[in-house]
């Protein structure tokens, strides 16, 4: 079984959880989807909790390298994390990778809060404090970070939920308000983990 596999199942899970629901999702159901056995599914994830786990862990992947990419070219953390999501951007592949990940991930939170599910707890805690830990290192004030991440949260949820975004113009100057107190100079900056 290849890293291919392994992305094939988390793509087939991904897309349950966004098509049908989490009371859909079943090993069974995700290797058919995936069009590999259960005993291939299982190689990968050793239970339901680590296939889940497996697609938060997927999603910080990815928000690293996408944290990465946006750092080297000169941007601060904390106007990556700022960002507006474009779900209708089909030609950032990136960002619709992110947000579809985010939602479908968003979806394993209740299962994990109803149930043992460690693994997906911890993964999910990772996730986050990584995202934090990016913004405190950037940002001397913590309670300045602070608010940088609760904005950043709050932006994403609304487009996730398909709330309307806020007047661009006005969430510009919220950044830009947001930005001028807490960036510092790019050559000053530490290398952060992941939003």
């Amino acid at each position: 079984m290849t890293a291919n596999t392994r992305d094939r199942i988390l793509d087939a899970l991904e897309s349950l959880l966004l098509e049908k629901g989490m009371s859909h999702v079943t090993l069974e159901s995700v290797a058919a989807k995936a069009g590999v056995s259960k005993g291939g599914l299982l190689y990968h994830f050793k239970s339901k909790d680590a296939l889940l786990a497996g697609l938060v862990r997927r999603l910080t992947e990815r928000a690293s390298d996408q944290l990465t990419s946006y750092t080297g070219r000169g941007q601060s953390v904390a106007s990556w994390y700022l960002q507006t999501p474009n779900p209708d951007n089909a030609a950032d592949a990136v960002e619709l990778a992110i947000y579809r990940s985010m939602l479908a991930t968003m979806r394993t939170i209740d299962a994990a809060a109803d149930t043992e599910a460690d693994e997906v707890q911890q993964a999910l805690m990772d996730m986050m404090s990584s995202w934090s830990d990016g913004l405190d290192k950037e940002i001397d004030d913590p309670v300045q970070a602070d608010i940088v991440r609760l904005v950043g949260d709050g932006v994403y949820l609304r487009a996730l939920l398909g709330l309307p975004p806020i007047d661009p113009a006005r969430y510009r100057q919220v950044v830009d308000r947001l930005l001028g107190q807490s960036a510092k100079p790019a050559t000053n900056r530490k290398s952060a983990a992941a939003r």
